[in-house]
């Protein structure tokens, strides 16, 4: 029976033209998804190199001064990309994967961004992640909404009533092929990404595919609860377009419009402003309260003795410091609410699928907000270790050619996936029976049998 409804099914040139379709603009978001990774590659490729000159080049020009020397040095973190991260970009169009920072004012350098055609951000990435999100469902939806009204609405359904001994076997039937198709071509895509994108066989991606899948059970059970409604083709369609556009576009965009507003970033800015302005303030003020303040934050310079004279080092990068530890306020209410935002988020997100699924696939890929919060604390924790090393070189004038330069390398973060079966899948398997159940009491009522 099964072999006859799936030669029956693809009878139709129409299912042939949407499964092409489906498949063709699945190698396009994979194909992105590689020009998003040799972006990404060619970034870090060029700061490594761009650091190594830009290095030699100063160390040649301020032999004699380290403190000056390290004013212009520059020191690369990289966020490193996984090669699933393709499939779902997340927010790494937005957010840099590198941070390039001197041992100076941390604040108003740790929020840099790339530069990027603002129309090109807001259209987004056609990546395998808006694919599956999007057009999967529309594809399932054109499968399935007519299942059993078109044989009510030809009149044919009464022969079937006949002919099948046992009718709701059927309708499942006819529902596993359509599933069957659309489980092939996903399963298509998800090896031509495989291959083309060279990603390891592991738990990430496993864990990325099986919630594929749970997602597309998840509308096939939707589409499944709207048939067992018994109403015609027309009603069918137009309601499970009204649900796929209340999932896809509109709850989506209220939870980013109302995360925006209960939890606003003023302190992005103000974290920056407060730095340089009280940086640039201590100019004009007693070194000796700036030293004295910087000694309280590194007591284990205290011994170091201040040199004479309208300028040294000390004072200067106490003044840096200064700047930093003034801005503290705002930047750690900054990191709170980015950090409300996530959690909010996510809690919200269990209860849409849509947007449960688009967090899910962001933490596997590693391009998530919260990847993005653990890249700016590691940079944070770089920063100081960069000071630490080279405070004590600079405040007892240690010479330029002392330090072994060649021997400093780009530096990389890896934020591995933590993967949590319950917090992934549960969700979505509780939807699934939620509507698969009540579609199949609508199914038991036998008001489809008549």
């Amino acid at each position: 029976m099964i072999a006859l409804i799936l030669k029956n099914f693809f009878r139709s040139s129409s299912v042939k033209n949407s499964v092409l379709l489906l498949l063709f603009v699945g190698f396009i978001s994979i194909f992105v998804g590689q020009q998003f990774l040799d972006k990404q590659a060619k970034g870090v490729q060029d700061v490594r190199i761009f650091q190594r000159e830009y290095i030699n080049r100063n160390v040649k020009n301020h032999q004699d001064d380290l403190g000056l020397l390290l004013y212009y040095l520059k020191f690369s973190l990289i966020n490193s990309t996984l090669p699933i991260s393709a499939l779902s970009i997340g927010q790494r169009d937005v957010n840099s994967s590198i941070q390039s920072i001197t041992i100076r004012g941390l604040e108003a350098q740790k929020y840099d961004a790339d530069l990027n055609n603002p129309t090109n951000l807001l259209l987004g990435n056609i990546d395998f992640s808006f694919v599956l999100i999007c057009l999967f469902p529309l594809l399932i939806i054109a499968f399935t909404y007519n299942i059993v009204s078109e044989e009510k609405e030809s009149g044919t359904w009464k022969i079937l009533v006949i002919q099948c001994k046992n009718y709701f076997f059927y309708i499942l039937q006819l529902f596993f092929v359509r599933f069957l198709t659309v489980l092939f071509v996903l399963l298509v895509i998800f090896l031509m990404a495989k291959f083309v994108l060279a990603i390891p066989i592991n738990s990430v991606l496993a864990s990325f595919l099986t919630v594929s899948i749970f997602y597309i059970c998840f509308w096939f059970v939707v589409c499944f609860w709207v048939v067992s409604l018994d109403k015609s083709s027309n009603f069918n369609a137009l309601f499970l377009l009204s649900i796929w556009l209340i999932l896809v576009i509109i709850l989506p965009a209220s939870i980013n419009n109302y995360l925006v507003h209960k939890y606003p970033t003023p302190e992005a800015l103000a974290t920056t402003l407060k730095q340089r302005k009280s940086y640039h303030e201590k100019w004009d003020k007693d070194k000796r309260v700036s030293i004295e303040r910087f000694f309280v934050h590194y007591p284990q310079y205290k011994k170091i003795i201040i040199p004479e004279g309208d300028f040294n080092w000390i004072w200067y990068y106490a003044m840096q410091q200064m700047g930093d530890d003034e801005s503290v306020k705002e930047a750690t209410e900054l990191m709170k609410k980015l950090e409300l935002r996530n959690s909010v988020s996510t809690n919200i997100a269990m209860f849409i699928p849509s947007v449960h699924l688009q967090i899910q696939l962001n933490e596997l890929a590693q391009t998530g907000l919260s990847n993005q919060l653990n890249f700016l604390n590691e940079t944070t924790k770089f920063h100081e270790k960069l000071r630490l090393y080279f405070y004590p070189k600079i405040f007892k004038n240690a010479s330029v050619n002392s330090e072994k330069w060649q021997k400093i390398k780009v530096s990389t973060f890896t934020n591995k996936p933590a993967i949590n079966s319950t917090k992934t899948f549960l969700p979505l398997v509780i939807f699934i029976l939620l509507f698969g159940i009540s579609g199949w009491y609508n199914f038991k009522k036998e008001r489809l049998y008549s």
